[in-house]
């Protein structure tokens, strides 16, 4: 038995033109797609750009806004002690060094002028690290005739704080920040650096061990009687002059150090007297005595000019007389 009825089986035209118009509609999908992407790749790009443009930008200009700190009332990376205050832990009253001649100067000399000029008061440099021991044998034998001689005006004692140790303090820089925090007494109390600068020294941490943290060298500093210690602290906390101690530090490995014609920082506790490096014991003060006894002895005499000797006139050759 035949059936006139045929399954409702699409032509195969129109299936050709249904795959056509899907894949036409895919394409216009994945074509759409492309664009979108590209899009927000743009803008994602572009604003990653403004960004990184934005932070260089700020970078630059805090740096020209902000200029790394230098602290006041310091020369040549020095600060000079002119006055120990009485109550200092390191006053004393050591014999003054006053010139004297050498027994050499017994013999015979040049007669010196009528006006002879005033002996100077002999220049002291001293370069600190505030981790150094050879350093903090020296202040803690020194710091009293040191201490007289300053009252009685026979010698300029000028300290440079220095961080070649910035190593040895289990990466807590303390040899850095200690010079920093040293800076900061002297901007905003420097009648209390000679006392800061003797603690730091004579109450030193051990080398390889962390050192003091910020918060105890600003403790360290009112206790020692700083007149602003709010703005002192905040300093030392702040690590404000950080930047200067390292390049302080540049400056003296480059030399020519102050007061000499060659010199420069060798040594995390260099003294330097007259231009001249000292290379004696660190902890024997008579010796340091001694040459600087020896050192103002030297500049004295070589600044006085001696009075030339007066040439007596030549005597008249008597003229012999004819015999008559």
């Amino acid at each position: 038995m035949s059936s006139d009825e045929t399954p409702n089986v699409p032509a195969a035209r129109n299936t050709r033109d249904a795959v056509r118009e899907k894949a036409q509609l895919v394409h216009a999908q994945q074509s759409r797609a492309r664009i979108m992407r590209r899009v927000i790749i743009g803008l994602v790009a572009a604003v990653a750009v403004g960004s990184i443009g934005t932070a260089v930008a700020l970078a630059v200009s805090s740096s020209i806004s902000e200029p790394a700190l230098n602290p006041s009332g310091m020369t040549h990376d020095g600060v000079t002690v002119s006055e120990v205050s009485p109550a200092s832990g390191a006053a004393g009253t050591d014999a003054t060094p006053t010139p004297q001649p050498s027994d050499a100067a017994a013999s015979p000399a040049p007669t010196p002028k009528t006006t002879e000029p005033a002996a100077e008061p002999t220049e002291i440099h001293i370069y600190v690290d505030y981790l150094s021991a050879g350093a903090s044998e020296f202040e803690k034998a020194n710091a009293r005739q040191l201490a007289g001689w300053i009252k009685e005006g026979a010698v300029t004692v000028t300290y440079h704080p220095v961080a070649l140790l910035t190593a040895s303090s289990n990466g807590t820089k303390y040899s850095l920040r200690a010079a920093s925090a040293a800076a900061c007494v002297v901007t905003y109390s420097p009648e209390q650096f000679f006392d800061f600068n003797h603690e730091l020294l004579t109450d030193q941490p051990k080398i390889d061990s962390d050192g003091r943290s910020d918060v105890q060298l600003a403790d360290l500093a009112v206790a020692v009687g700083v007149q602003d210690a709010k703005k002192v602290r905040s300093c030392i906390e702040d690590q404000d002059f950080v930047t200067w101690a390292k390049d302080a530090t540049a400056r003296a490995l480059e030399g020519p150090l102050p007061g000499s014609k060659d010199l420069k920082l060798s040594n995390e506790a260099l003294i330097v007297v007259g231009g001249e490096a000292y290379v004696g014991a660190l902890n024997d003060p008579a010796e340091f005595s001694q040459f600087v006894l020896t050192t103002a002895s030297d500049e004295y005499y070589g600044k006085v000019e001696p009075t030339p000797t007066p040439t007596p006139p030549a005597k008249p050759t008597p003229t012999e007389t004819p015999a008559s």
